[in-house]
């Protein structure tokens, strides 16, 4: 069994010797070689030309025996594809072109013909597939629709997300229509992916946490639940919701075959709740790469135990690696997880 076929394998929750292993983000500034290419080219012209993402995507496999690799993307071509480009703010943080207020920008936003403006993401995809050679599997993502929108009404990165919270509550018709228009980017998107070679999908909802429990299914999990409905039955989808623990039931029935859980959950106690034939992923805490070898070591022993026995679970950080992290505890928690039985 090749890198590929376990982790498709954990996907559908068949036994293994032990989880495949990868790591959300995998490109970063903990990487000298990630760190040269990016002083020759900004993190936007690398995610648009598709050798430069390849490379990128390819640079975490050179090093460390992970089994599956990310397209290196951002989740935020979605809103630059439907009208509303986005920066990164010198001071730290994500600014929109604009912020999302009116119903004549709303109008303004074109889902028609998003995946043919991404087709960059494609054509990397497409150099990354052939390079791996069947041997690792290949994931494609993209935002949440909810995730997707926080950031267009807010214009930005924000610390309270007080507008896409109060045109939720205040306004229900505009926040459908604009989360109609980001679902149907995402479907379109992903099934792109998908042709493209992407073995499986994640859809990152990094923001389900800022909304009210009772409120999140609304807000969030109805319109996941649709593009997940959208692509290939049984295809492999990977739902990561930080911070919403206590909607662990709901997100195991929204089609998606793979939940990843953030570094909060007790990853064997979710596996009592979550039904069989949903696979875990995760969830060590991506702080830990910024310690030692040693602690790593334990740390990643430790979650693996509390999973033995226990059939879906795919080896993941919490969240993404830190550009922090230390090569030598990423080297830690790979042959931990490789050579774990």
């Amino acid at each position: 069994m090749n890198s590929r076929e376990r982790f498709l394998a954990a996907c559908a929750c068949t036994p293994l010797d032990r989880p495949p292993v990868w790591v959300m983000r995998q490109a970063g500034r903990y990487l000298p070689e990630y760190r040269a290419l990016k002083a020759k080219s900004s993190f936007l012209e690398m995610v648009r030309t598709p050798e430069l993402a390849a490379e990128v995507t390819l640079q975490p496999l050179r090093r460390f025996a992970l089994d599956a690799a990310i397209i290196f993307s951002d989740i935020l071509v979605i809103p630059e594809a439907l009208g509303q480009g986005y920066k990164f703010r010198d001071e730290g943080g994500i600014a929109m072109d604009f912020t999302l207020e009116t119903q004549a920008q709303l109008d303004r936003l074109d889902a028609t013909g998003v995946a043919t403006r991404l087709d960059y993401v494609g054509q990397a995809l497409a150099r990354v597939k052939t390079e791996l050679k069947g041997e690792r599997a290949l994931l494609g993502f993209a935002g949440a629709p909810w995730t997707l929108a926080t950031y267009m009404v807010e214009g930005g990165s924000s610390e309270d997300y007080t507008r896409i919270k109060e045109l939720f509550y205040t306004n229900r018709p505009f926040f459908n229509a604009l989360l109609e228009k980001i679902t149907a980017a995402v479907i379109g998107y992903c099934q792109m992916q998908i042709r493209a070679g992407a073995d499986a999908i994640q859809l990152f909802d990094s923001w389900g946490g800022i909304i009210a429990g009772q409120d999140y299914e609304a807000a969030s999990l109805h319109w996941t639940r649709q593009i997940i409905a959208a692509l290939p039955k049984d295809f492999p989808v990977i739902l990561y919701a930080k911070g919403v623990n206590s909607q662990l039931t709901d997100l195991a029935f929204s089609g998606a075959r793979v939940l990843g859980l953030d570094w909060t959950v007790d990853l064997g106690i979710a596996r009592k709740i979550v039904p069989g034939n949903v696979a875990l992923q995760g969830n060590l805490d991506p702080v830990l790469m910024n310690t030692s070898p040693a602690i790593v070591r334990r740390e990643t022993a430790g979650l693996l135990e509390s999973m033995r026995g226990s059939s879906g679970h795919i080896f993941n950080l919490g969240h993404g690696i830190m550009p922090t992290a230390k090569i030598e505890c990423m080297e830690a928690l790979v042959e931990t997880v490789t050579a774990w039985k």
